[in-house]
């Protein structure tokens, strides 16, 4: 380095060291279209899902300088904020559902006024599949639709989850070895009806085969339930979960904290599925994601 250098080009500690002992003079501007973030100092962000703003993605959005963490909001649903003063960025899951278009969240900090951050959801065409199927593999008996009336309202209880402390390392293992049989966001069509986009990975297995850990966790859930038969949720920590289902077995409690890679269960096919496999979830902040974009 020559002298009198630019603080964007001084060696890391010694650009980290500038930048903290400047942060008492930094105002933070309102910004009218949040920025994808960039590395942070650490390189934590390296192992963060990268930038991918479509439906069942996520937005790294850069949230700037900052003393402490920001409150970031995407309505009234909190969101995952990582990095440190430096630089913190909100990592915001879009729901399959969401519009191409304008999106928003909110930012509070500390002795500063609540403001508005905009970004792009940009448009995605997932793979659609047309199925001729029996009738009743369709319309649910009205028992079997209580039944998963009461299921989904427990769930969404589930889903509002968010708890420190927060992830850092978000790089994933997949939870099982296999074959992709069906990816994240196939939209089904069983007899000329729509029914919802697929939320989640399959992986063909056999019954039987470990299933494991994808990263750091509290188990928050253990259910057999009318679709998704024999499943485990995890807690990751700040809104992110995961979901393995149709498990032949659960070895796992609520409450327990599990390590990446610890076994949770074994491949089945209980529930409404035609046969073993792992139907994988990774829902951050109260949107299903694709999973695939957290393997490393």
């Amino acid at each position: 380095m020559t002298s009198s250098p630019s603080p964007w080009i001084l060696p890391s500690m010694q650009r980290r060291t500038t930048l903290l002992g400047g942060l008492a003079y930094l105002a933070l501007p309102t910004l009218a279209l949040a920025k994808p973030s960039a590395s942070s100092a650490t390189g934590a962000a390296d192992r963060w899902p990268r930038h991918t703003p479509v439906p069942g993605g996520i937005a790294r959005l850069s949230l700037g300088a900052a003393p402490q963490r920001p409150v970031v909001r995407a309505g009234e649903v909190p969101v995952l904020v990582l990095g440190d003063a430096i630089e913190w960025t909100a990592l915001v899951g879009i729901a399959l559902a969401a519009s191409p278009g304008s999106a928003q969240i909110t930012v509070q900090q500390p002795s500063a006024a609540l403001r508005t951050l905009s970004y792009d959801i940009e448009p995605k065409q997932y793979p659609e599949q047309q199925l001729k199927v029996a009738p009743r593999t369709v319309d649910l008996a009205p028992e079997d639709l209580a039944r998963h009336e009461r299921e989904r309202a427990h769930q969404r209880k589930i889903m509002a989850t968010f708890s420190e402390p927060w992830p850092q390392n978000l790089q994933m293992q997949a939870p099982t070895p296999g074959r992709r049989s069906s990816s994240f966001g196939l939209r089904r069509v069983f007899n000329g009806q729509p029914r919802a986009p697929h939320s989640g990975m399959d992986i063909a297995a056999a019954t039987g085969t470990p299933v494991l850990a994808p990263l750091p966790g509290r188990v928050i859930d253990v259910g057999d339930y009318f679709f998704n038969g024999e499943t485990v949720w995890l807690d990751h920590g700040g809104g992110l979960l995961s979901m393995v289902c149709h498990l032949s077995r659960v070895d796992v409690q609520v409450g327990e904290k599990l390590t990446t890679g610890q076994r949770l269960g074994a491949v089945g096919a209980t529930g409404r599925a035609t046969g073993p496999h792992l139907h994988w979830g990774v829902m951050l902040n109260r949107a299903m994601v694709d999973p695939a974009l957290f393997l490393s």
